[in-house]
Order: C-alpha cells, then sequence, then structure tokens
C-alpha cells in the first residue's frame, strides 16, 4: 500500500469527518462508531466503510493527528450494556470537514453541464 502524503485523509477519513460535522450541526456533540457508521449509511457516504474494524482504525488515526478527541462514557449512563468510546469532533477537524465539504461542492459545480443561453 502506497504511503500518503503528510497532510492528506484517506477518502473514508474525510467522510468521517463531514458526517461527524452533519452531526455536530444537528446537536449531536459526541457520538460512538457504530452510531456514526449508522449516520454514514444514512448519509450515502458509507462508500468506503467496509467493515467496523476499518472505521476503528480511521477513528483511532483521527484522533492522532488531533482531528477528532475520544474518552470512555460514563460507567452510569452505559444501562447493563458494555460501556462505548465517544468520540467528538475537534476545531481543527471541523476545519477539515468544511475545507473537504467545500471541495467536494467546487468540484460538482465545475461537474455541473452549462446550459446555453436561449433565445431571447
Amino acid at each position: 500500500m502506497p504511503r500518503r502524503k503528510p497532510g492528506t485523509l484517506l477518502p473514508l477519513e474525510t467522510e468521517i469527518l463531514e458526517v461527524a460535522l452533519v452531526m455536530l450541526r444537528s446537536g449531536q456533540a459526541d457520538f460512538h462508531g457504530f452510531g456514526l457508521a449508522q449516520a454514514m449509511r444514512e448519509q450515502g457516504a458509507s462508500r468506503s466503510l467496509t467493515a467496523h474494524g476499518t472505521l476503528y482504525k480511521a477513528l483511532g488515526r483521527l484522533e492522532e493527528f488531533g482531528l477528532l478527541t475520544s474518552r470512555w462514557e460514563d460507567a452510569a449512563s452505559a444501562e447493563g450494556r458494555p460501556r462505548r468510546r465517544l468520540y467528538e469532533l475537534t476545531e481543527r477537524g471541523a476545519q477539515a470537514a468544511r475545507q473537504a465539504l467545500a471541495a467536494k461542492e467546487d468540484k460538482a459545480v465545475r461537474r455541473s453541464p452549462r446550459i446555453a443561453p436561449g433565445p431571447a
């Protein structure tokens, strides 16, 4: 597998940040991996998600890059199930997500067909 250039993100990592930003904007500041996977499927951004192991490795890398932070949820809120690791987008992560979304929108605008003006 080729090495990535410093400062670049893999498509899955970009998708994670974009979905995390959407979740943040909708009032959900933190999320767990399974919930993120569900949101990615709902938003149609799960093309790069092949297995949950892939997702958790990407979440770990994003945390190493300082784009996410994580913590274990309180035992009291686990309510009889295993505790979950909760992730939160950092300001750097939100900025990276906004840049990725802007680049995606710019690319879509450049690809959209031009319609010639009709007769007046």
